[in-house]
């Protein structure tokens, strides 16, 4: 039986995007491919090449129902949401709302009088880019004080009051090393929000979603309860196997966790925002504010959202009941991303890494 772990966060899994030479394959190739060889219910891909979008689907939105995926369906994409809050502060830093260089100290330190000393330095830049010495998440029980749909919750004061927990403790790491940290993200959400006086959801749809005509961006679970209008998450089931699960405050992370992970989309919007990055588009961004989002940080392999392989970024997400993975490889002008309602990371890594490098070869 598949094993998968409990939904406390959204999660960075990464592999190596080309690891050797894989032939080029079309999306459908894709699909059928990917299907035969995992559990997934249901895939859904996209790629952009050769100056072309193809997208293709395929399974089940639930596992044990008829009803098949669409093309228009919805998929969490978990950590890949991080790429969108670091692309986001690119745009706000442009409108001049918010500085790079702007501090942890100097933006919560009102709000939050018990921040660390060790933090009060820590800029957009540190924390985008895992570098704060912040620890993955809070805890357990503070995590499930912030439990709730997104509609219930007072967002703003959730994501004050996660920030608050996280920056009270001692780092977790030198700060200026890399620790992947999901509460780092949050804690950037809730800057962005002390600065502007809008949620980051909000800041979202009016700077990243609106702009590229995302129409479909929502938070947590899609679907309607009892309803099969889209796919569910499945997680591992008592005796083997995979069990849907119904979507609502259980079916995904916390929402105060919204700017690490908490994102779901069409593959269509998701293109849209692949493209922006791949073309690195004038029109939404500076060729400056392309060229910080996807540079390394302090010579390591990791930039502001993406991680960094060869000439690609690339980025994994699952809360453990989806799994997705996006790259982008601006030399070639090709990206991909791949989508699945099975969050079991660990069978379906490299099967998905495998089938996004043949779907980006020439």
């Amino acid at each position: 039986m598949r094993m998968l772990g409990k939904i406390f966060g959204a999660v960075l899994i990464t592999g190596g995007l080309m690891g050797g030479a894989a032939p080029a394959i079309t999306v459908d190739e894709a699909v059928t491919a990917l299907l035969a060889e995992t559990e997934a219910p249901g895939v859904a891909m996209g790629v952009f090449r050769k100056g072309a979008v193809a997208s293709g689907f395929g399974g089940l939105r639930i596992l044990g129902q008829e009803a098949e995926i669409g093309d228009s369906d919805l998929w969490h994409i978990g950590s890949n949401t991080k790429a969108m809050t670091a692309t986001l502060v690119a745009r706000l830093v442009e409108a001049g709302a918010v500085s790079w260089d702007d501090t942890v100290g100097e933006v919560l330190g009102a709000s939050i009088p018990g921040i660390d000393a060790a933090y009060r330095d820590a800029s957009y830049i540190d924390l985008l880019s895992h570098r704060a010495g912040l620890a993955p998440n809070i805890g357990r029980f503070a995590s499930m004080r912030l439990s709730g749909a997104l509609a219930s919750r007072d967002i703003r004061a959730d994501r004050l009051a996660y920030a608050a927990d996280i920056l009270a403790d001692p780092p977790a790491g030198a700060v200026g090393d890399f620790l992947y940290s999901n509460a780092g993200y949050v804690v950037a959400g809730a800057m962005l929000e002390a600065s502007t006086g809008e949620s980051w959801e909000t800041l979202l749809r009016t700077e990243i979603a609106e702009p590229l005509g995302m129409t479909a961006l929502g938070f947590g679970a899609p679907g309607t309860p009892g309803a099969a209008d889209q796919p569910r998450g499945h997680a591992p089931a008592l005796f083997g196997g995979l069990k849907p699960v119904e979507p609502g405050p259980g079916s995904d992370n916390v929402p105060a966790l919204g700017p690490a992970g908490t994102a779901h989309l069409s593959v269509a919007d998701m293109m849209r925002f692949l493209r922006a990055h791949v073309d690195e588009d004038p029109a939404f961004l500076s060729a400056d504010s392309w060229a910080l989002l996807h540079r390394p940080v302090a010579g390591g392999d990791y930039a502001l959202g993406w991680g960094i392989d060869g000439e690609c970024l690339v980025h994994n997400g699952s809360n453990t009941l989806w799994f997705a993975r996006m790259a982008i490889c601006p030399g070639s002008g090709t990206a991909a991303l791949i989508f699945t309602n099975d969050g079991d990371s660990d069978a379906l890594r490299d099967p998905v890494a495998r089938i996004m490098d043949g779907l980006l070869a020439d």
